[in-house]
């Protein structure tokens, strides 16, 4: 097989070709690296590139399997690591101007894993400025555009780790879910991108947007390969006060169990109006495909769903607003010049490094929050989240997965949200309530629309529950046998 098929490859295909001996790690990350530099100009997948450390650790790796000795299960996968996620010694900017020039002094603990399993970080993924985005056009540095049609978004935020995998610039990547900012770009790039129960996987190291919905999760071309990415980074951090102090299982161990007696709900709310035809036609056949696979197929209201954007993005943007003042000018990034005051220096500086995607949440979070407004708004919708919750908890009582697409749409053109922030936040109706519960959800690719572009149905299991969840996955994906190597992309 060429070199330049192979890293269009899934991991576990990657794996095969590097044990037996038919290319090198070091092979594997020059060819991505070639890919980088012809294609990355037209898709902006990346802020930075740490071309070192990934030929260092790929050396590693050939030293390893020259020896014969065993190796990680993705060491010499070539990964692409989300710019919120700290790496030492090289660049962290959240793709933001406020921290432009700022350098990482420490290790994320999912980079730690990454470094200890010898998996080659091939550079810093472009993101929505501070994760605040469904699009990826709110970068300080450049747009993201989607490898499937130049014209279209990745989605967002974490849409520079799932363009980088789509078109081969990454076998796999890790990004960051806040309200669906992993598994919508997945949906929009023809991928599978995983969100872990809240606390599953530390963030320590990870740039908080809102510190109660955050979580740091993979994006990859097969299930297969999110269970082995997963089981990478799972596990209890004592730097992080949120994570479960509890003992992560093999997520890939049963990935391949038959799906009878197993209970999926559609959900009424997400799978009847305001979808696109084809996201329609798609819902429809993923039930008949579990149907015929022997799963019962239930339907499921949620009826607290419809106020789940209005209480996602008061939670949000009250953490952002506390979150990001961190980010004054006094103790690293951005400082504006010219100041007369201490006072002149804080306003300039967050007004000249902020962009005006994350000066809106502040503003929205911070009057959220201030005094008078703060049980109207903030304390009632986390009394109503908790409500959204026991949603859930009653659901699962019946069944053991939910289903329902991951977006009403697929993929639209740069531009045409992006002066409409109502119409943007409604791209995240199906995705955020996962991260107001906290459980784990995930996109898998299981089609095209009439214009090529991919769709993704979401799956979402209870907490702690993602074996069942990846189970139930693995098996509509071994049905549908998506094409996700992009042979229909336009411009790549």
């Amino acid at each position: 097989m060429e070199i330049s098929e192979l890293i269009t490859k899934s991991a576990s295909e990657q794996r095969k070709a590097l044990l037996n001996k038919e290319v090198s790690a070091s092979e594997l990350v020059d060819a991505v690296y070639k890919k980088v530099e012809s294609i990355d100009d037209k898709i902006g997948a990346y802020n930075s590139l740490t071309k070192e450390f990934a030929i260092e650790t790929a050396k590693k790796v050939d030293e390893k399997i020259a020896k014969n000795e065993e190796i990680a299960p993705l060491a010499g996968i070539p990964l692409a690591l989300k710019d919120n996620i700290n790496l030492k010694s090289y660049p962290t900017t959240a793709s933001s101007k406020i921290l432009a020039n700022f350098v990482s002094p420490y290790d994320a603990t999912v980079t730690q894993k990454l470094k200890s399993n010898l998996i080659p970080i091939i550079g810093k993924a472009n993101l929505d400025e501070f994760a605040m985005g469904s699009s990826n056009e709110n970068s300080a540095f450049k747009i993201v555009r989607n490898p499937w049609n130049l014209n279209k978004v990745p989605g967002g935020s974490s849409g520079g780790s799932a363009a980088a995998v789509s078109a081969g610039e990454a076998t796999v990547a890790l990004g960051s879910d806040t309200g669906g900012s992993i598994r919508l770009p997945a949906s929009f790039c023809g991928l599978v991108g995983l969100k872990p129960t809240y606390g599953r996987v530390s963030r320590y190291g990870l740039i908080a947007f809102a510190s109660s919905l955050d979580q740091i999760g993979p994006i990859t071309r097969t299930v297969e390969d999110a269970a082995l990415l997963l089981n990478v980074i799972a596990g209890h951090d004592e730097k992080d006060s949120t994570s479960l102090n509890q003992t992560p299982p093999d997520f890939t161990k049963d990935l391949k169990n038959d799906l009878k007696g197993v209970k999926i709900g559609y959900i009424k709310e997400l799978c009847s109006e305001g979808l696109a035809d084809d996201v329609s036609s798609a819902v429809q056949k993923a039930l008949e495909t579990y149907k015929s696979l022997g799963a019962e197929i239930v339907e499921i209201s949620l009826p607290l769903i419809k106020y789940s954007i209005a209480i996602y993005y008061i939670v949000a943007t009250a953490e952002a607003s506390s979150n990001l003042a961190r980010f004054d000018g006094v103790k690293y990034g951005y400082r504006a010049k010219d100041v007369d005051t201490l006072y002149d220096m804080y306003v300039k500086t967050r007004a000249e490094g902020f962009g005006e995607e994350v000066k809106r949440r502040i503003m929205l979070g911070t009057y959220a929050l201030s005094s008078g407004y703060y049980d109207a708004y903030y304390k009632k919708a986390q009394q109503v989240r908790r409500l959204v919750k026991n949603d859930f908890d009653n659901a699962f009582k019946k069944v053991d997965v939910l289903l329902s697409p991951t977006c009403p749409n697929t993929a639209f053109d740069i531009g045409s949200k992006i002066e409409d922030p109502l119409s943007m936040y409604l791209t995240d109706i199906a995705t955020i309530t996962a991260n107001l519960a906290g459980i784990p959800a995930m996109s898998i690719p299981v089609g095209q629309d009439k214009d090529g572009m991919p769709i993704g149905i979401q799956l979402q299991a209870d907490c702690l529950n993602e074996c069942k969840l990846l189970n139930v996955a693995f098996k509509l994906e071994e049905a549908v046998q998506f094409n996700y190597k992009n042979s229909s992309m336009i411009a790549v």
